[in-house]
């Protein structure tokens, strides 16, 4: 039994001697302003105050500038960190005399006021409790999501680094244990239920696992029924984690640590259509709103487990399991090829290339059509044995 497990991971010890070699290369230095202190931080604040009030003394409207985090324009690529926010920026000005932007001129100032005070007495709040200081003021959650990572952006410092954290969709189980920042213990051992991401994942200390690989899942339903599966027990030591679908800044700062930490392989799972690519290419290589942020959120370390569009022909995936792409998937199929990151990944291209000749995509569940437990007994077993990533 233990030679069969020492055979079970040979492809993936060989492919994580591969990345210990290149690790240099790959861990770019964090920018420092992720050690930024507190008193810098009130500083940064009182700069932009200081800014406004010298404007008002001058009878001039006060007037933001915020980098634009909407635009590929500002973004650069770099094989080693992923899409990176470029200093020549373009930028969005937001005028507190302008019928169309002085409501955000308020919310920035009411949410640095907030920030200030979290800072200055060293005490954290969600995003939620934020709006809940002032829902008439704010009127959604999501206003207040994006005044965070614009005045993050602005002011150049991690968010948690502002005493802002976000509650966490993600879930983590497997050969993992840590503390969090309170001392508190975590064990992601169990097999029937997982362990919910940290809301301060920067506070996470001492951790401790033996896990070979890391296996990112993109859907929920799939991790569940992986832990259902006992895959974690079956492929043990492993760790698994979940961003829920399109991945929240937590569940991205959390595989970001595990890498820094224990610098194992690190696969994704995703459904083989364009929007599961999308996902895998946000914890690889970031995103373009959070691209100010790249160093501490991307892993270009990351491989492709599965589902691939070959392996559906390859595995004789029954057509009533498959989807025909949509005029919508054609269309994002087409702007992913676009990226540039594409053009260092040709394993990648063809694989997409054989998705739009094809014109079919298809849901991690669909093996599930091959054999009830398929996807946990003999996919990824065999994908992980005999290294069938790219």
């Amino acid at each position: 039994m233990e030679s069969n497990m020492s055979e079970q991971f040979v492809e993936i010890d060989n492919f994580g001697l591969e990345l210990l070699e290149n690790v240099d290369m790959m861990m770019e230095p964090q920018h420092s302003h992720e050690e930024v202190s507190s008193q810098e931080v009130l500083i940064l604040i009182e700069k932009v105050i200081l800014e406004i009030v010298t404007s008002l003394s001058k009878d001039e409207a006060p007037v933001l500038v915020l980098p634009n985090r909407s635009s590929w324009a500002n973004v650069s690529f770099d094989n080693a960190v992923g899409l990176q926010m470029t200093s020549g920026s373009s930028v969005t000005t937001v005028r507190s005399n302008c019928s169309s932007s002085v409501t955000k001129f308020g919310h920035i100032l009411k949410v640095l006021s907030i920030i200030y005070k979290l800072v200055q007495s060293n005490v954290y709040a969600t995003k939620r409790d934020i709006y809940y200081n002032d829902t008439q003021l704010f009127g959604s959650q999501r206003t207040v999501d994006s005044i965070v990572d614009d005045i993050s952006c602005m002011l150049k410092v991690p968010r948690r680094r502002l005493h802002v954290l976000a509650t966490s969709k993600g879930f983590i189980s497997g050969d993992l244990c840590y503390l969090e920042e309170d001392s508190t213990k975590v064990d992601c051992h169990s097999n029937s239920t997982a362990t919910p991401v940290s809301s301060n994942v920067g506070g996470i200390r001492n951790i401790v696992s033996s896990a070979k690989f890391v296996l990112i899942v993109e859907k929920d339903a799939t991790f569940q029924k992986l832990l259902d599966d006992d895959f974690c027990t079956k492929l043990s030591p492993c760790i698994m984690i979940t961003g829920k679908g399109v991945p929240d800044v937590n569940s991205r700062l959390m595989v970001r640590k595990l890498w820094d930490t224990l610098h194992i392989p690190i696969f994704a799972l995703v459904d083989a259509d364009p929007y599961g690519i999308e996902i895998m290419c946000i914890y690889k290589y970031g995103s373009v709103a959070m691209s100010f942020e790249a160093h501490s959120l991307t892993v270009p370390s990351v491989m492709w487990l599965g589902l691939l569009p070959s392996d559906l022909q390859r595995l004789r995936v029954p057509e009533d399991a498959l989807i025909p792409l949509t005029q919508r998937d054609q269309n994002k199929l087409t702007s992913l090829l676009k990226r540039p990151y594409l053009a260092c990944q040709p394993a990648w291209q063809r694989e997409m290339e054989i998705m739009q000749q094809n014109k079919v995509k298809a849901e991690i569940q669909s093996l599930a059509s091959i054999a009830p437990d398929f996807l946990s007994r003999v996919y990824l077993p065999n994908k992980l044995r005999y290294g069938g990533w790219i």
